[in-house]
């Protein structure tokens, strides 16, 4: 169980932190953390805000008020005020719309999934110009595998009318070279696109400082 804001000294606590240090150097979990504020009489804001991160991730952009406001202790107020921030990033930063040339475009946009401690498997959906629909996380796993299946990665694609997808999964247990179970599903994920008409462009492996290409090593 992760730790509460009471369990946190006060300098490390999400708002201070992001006064002494910038918000970059916060979770997605303790970003979340500022925005609610406070959590409920039941709920430790830090275990809110790690349920809807949970949320958000497997939603992406489209993540609605109503979804939200499922979680006991986010109201109209506070489904708003996520989304609201969601949005004033998204005008500015555009992951959607952003185009992709190399693999290494896609980093900026996945790479706080880097310091997760379990395997996330996220696909981004592209349109025929290569410019990002969305990106979600499709499965979350253990420290070192995630269980995904095809039709969970091209599910979404599919509704999103996408021309092509890239799939990237974080490595939390260090180096970035593929298991035998990453060539497996990138070569299943390859031939169910093929038939579903919705083309594999890549498989990205990350870290906090690198990363390994399907593509760019030929192995696609």
């Amino acid at each position: 169980m992760g730790k509460t804001i009471q369990d946190m000294p006060a300098a490390d606590r999400p708002r201070e932190k992001l006064l002494r240090k910038g918000a970059a150097a916060l979770s997605d979990q303790e970003l979340l953390a500022v925005l609610l504020g406070k959590g409920t009489p039941g709920m430790d804001v830090m275990t809110l805000a790690a349920k809807l991160a949970r949320l958000i991730d497997e939603k992406g952009l489209n993540v609605t008020a109503e979804e939200l406001s499922r979680f006991a202790g986010v109201g109209d107020a506070k489904a708003t005020l996520i989304l609201a921030a969601i949005e004033f990033a998204r005008r500015r930063i555009k992951p959607e719309g952003a185009k992709i040339v190399t693999p290494a475009d896609l980093l900026p946009h996945v790479r706080h999934y880097a310091d997760r401690k379990q395997e996330h498997f996220l696909c981004a959906s592209l349109n025929g110009a290569n410019e990002i629909l969305n990106i979600r996380v499709v499965s979350i796993g253990l420290i070192d595998r995630s269980s995904v299946h095809p039709r969970e990665v091209f599910a979404d694609a599919l509704s999103d009318r996408a021309c092509a997808v890239i799939v990237a999964h974080n490595h939390p247990s260090g180096g970035v070279e593929p298991s035998h179970s990453d060539i497996d599903i990138t070569a299943q994920l390859k031939a169910t696109g093929e038939i579903v008409g919705i083309e594999l462009l890549d498989h990205i492996i990350f870290n906090r400082t690198g990363y390994f290409s399907f593509l760019e090593n030929g192995k696609l």
